[in-house]
This record gives C-alpha cells, sequence and structure tokens, in this order.
C-alpha cells in the first residue's frame, strides 16, 4: 500500500538520502543491536533489529539499570535522529523527516522471524522496483 501511495514525500527516492539512513543503520550494528534486515523504499523503511544482545540470558528488570541497555525508543531515535539531521541536509530543507512513531513488532519464534525478512526483502520485489531482493540497493539482510 504505501509503495502505491502518489502523494506524500519520497525523499528516500534520491541515492544519497537512502545511503544515508543505511550508513546510520550500520552505526550502532554491533553496539546497540544486531542488524538482521532491512529495506529502504522511497517513502518508508523496514528494518529487523535484535536488540537482546545487550541482555544476559536471564535478568529482571531491576538488572536492567546496571547494564548498557537501551529500550527500543532510545534505539529508534538513535537512528533517526542522526539519519534525519543528514537527510535534511542532502535535501536542503529542514523540519521533521521521520514519522514520530514507528511500528514495531515483538518476533516470537523463528518462523515469524523468517516470514518478516522475507516480507521486509520482498518489499522492493512486490513494487516492481528490483526483479530480485538483491537487485534493490537499499536492501540488507545478515543471513539470506
Amino acid at each position: 500500500m504505501l509503495d502505491a501511495v502518489q502523494y506524500g514525500p519520497d525523499y528516500l527516492r534520491q541515492p544519497a538520502v537512502a545511503e544515508t539512513v543505511q550508513k546510520e543503520l550500520h552505526r550502532f550494528n554491533g553496539v546497540l543491536y544486531d542488524l538482521l534486515a532491512y529495506c529502504i523504499m522511497p517513502n518508508h523503511a523496514h528494518i529487523l533489529i535484535d536488540t537482546s544482545l545487550q541482555l544476559p540470558v536471564q535478568f529482571e528488570d531491576a538488572e536492567l539499570e546496571g547494564l548498557n541497555y537501551k529500550p527500543l525508543d532510545v534505539v529508534m531515535k538513535r537512528i533517526k535522529g542522526p539519519s534525519a539531521v543528514a537527510a535534511n541536509r542532502l535535501l536542503g530543507r529542514q523540519g521533521k523527516f521521520w514519522q514520530r512513531e514507528s511500528y514495531d513488532h515483538f518476533v516470537r519464534n523463528e518462523q515469524e522471524l523468517n516470514n518478516i525478512i522475507r516480507y521486509i526483502l520482498e518489499n522492493p520485489v512486490k513494487a516492481g522496483f528490483a526483479s530480485h531482493w538483491e537487485a534493490w540497493p537499499f536492501s540488507y539482510c545478515k543471513h539470506p
């Protein structure tokens, strides 16, 4: 549905802007999260990250305070903030770049994980932008 939208900003259509977002996604990979997959489309982006690398195998909520753990909203601000500033600079504009809220989903099992990865990677194919996900320059998968 988002791919068929004929109005609204499509800043990510510009390769330099999409590359800026790619750079920010990889910036905290291995530090704040494990970057599993993404696809940057002309007017939106799908990302799949695993923030559990910051957590011990078993933990109590009280133990989180002593760790370098960052909640998802903080992680998203770390991605969105710098990418918005850099993208706006490239576009010669100011103001809101990303929507305030993001749609997030908790992955509960391996089958669901694989379905989400497939959905993300097939986005440019379904939209007619590429014949295969690997042909889309703004897609990534850690383990294709």
